[in-house]
């Protein structure tokens, strides 16, 4: 089994469907351990069991206190804790940012080993832009809540990254669509499973569809960003001249280019106009 690990924190990631995703380094911490706390020890047991593992499970939730949590901490200043999520990576959509922040007042030693991540591997499948993503976790449950959170991520040029559940999506994509009903988006789900899905259109089109085939199991539900709005004569000019002040105007024009998506050629003669 190897040598006993060094006391501390170690922030394992589980397989989000496919138990062929469990990293080795994962499998030999969780054996080398001396106790994971896990979100449901019905469900961390059953991993366990899969890989021939028997560690002692230490329930952490959205339910546990400030007590509960320091009897962790205080267990990691001579033993080895593995915190785990039923399933992905652990501190993504849940508590364990908590334990992990005052395991770090405390002066424990915090490990991670990176793994799956329900997110990042629906971000992958989608299909929209992923130079730049927000993860937003869950939408809110009530309809104004809802519209409010979406409002407020209206001007960010990212794709947005929620998840959400089976029951609630027709909802969340209804109020998508009246939100913005012109953006992409994709539900992902089933991920790593044997009835992977990743199904793109407008929040109307997937509203309908899983309106006739209702979901189950956890989703992963992206919005493409805003489309692009060409800047006005004076926004470009307003652009220009800032530029100028600090480089040439061959090289204003280029980088006011690249900032609006106009052509070079057609700023270079306005940006030595400004500069006379």
């Amino acid at each position: 089994m190897g040598d006993p690990l060094q006391p501390g924190l170690y922030i394992v990631a589980t397989p989000i469907g496919n138990l062929g995703d469990m990293t080795l380094r994962a499998l030999d911490v969780l054996k080398r351990c001396d106790g994971v706390a896990c979100e449901d020890t019905r469900v961390t047991g059953k991993l366990l069991k899969h890989f021939d593992i028997s560690k002692p499970l230490w329930r952490y939730d959205d339910h546990s206190g400030e007590r509960d949590r320091q009897r962790l901490i205080d267990s990691m200043q001579t033993r080895a804790v593995a915190l785990v999520s039923d399933a992905g990576t652990p501190l993504v959509s849940d508590p364990g940012y908590r334990l992990l922040r005052d395991a770090r007042e405390a002066g424990v030693t915090v490990t991670t080993l990176p793994g799956a991540c329900a997110a990042i591997a629906g971000l992958t499948l989608s299909g929209l832009p992923n130079d730049r993503f927000l993860f937003a976790g869950f939408l809110p449950q009530k309809d104004k809540a809802r519209r409010d959170t979406l409002d407020g991520l209206s001007a960010i040029d990212a794709t947005l990254v929620f998840y959400e559940t089976g029951p609630r999506l027709v909802k969340s994509l209804d109020a998508i669509a009246q939100w913005d009903g012109a953006r992409d988006v994709c539900v992902a789900r089933e991920l790593t499973k044997l009835h992977e899905e990743a199904r793109r259109g407008t929040a109307t089109e997937l509203a309908e569809h899983y309106r006739a085939h209702p979901p189950k199991g956890e989703i992963v539900l992206l919005i493409g960003p805003p489309a692009e709005q060409e800047a006005s004569e004076a926004d470009v000019d307003a652009l220009l001249a800032a530029l100028l002040d600090e480089m040439s105007p061959a090289k204003a024009a280029a980088e006011a280019a690249r900032r609006t998506g106009r052509r070079k050629s057609e700023l270079y003669p306005r940006a030595m106009e400004l500069k006379a």
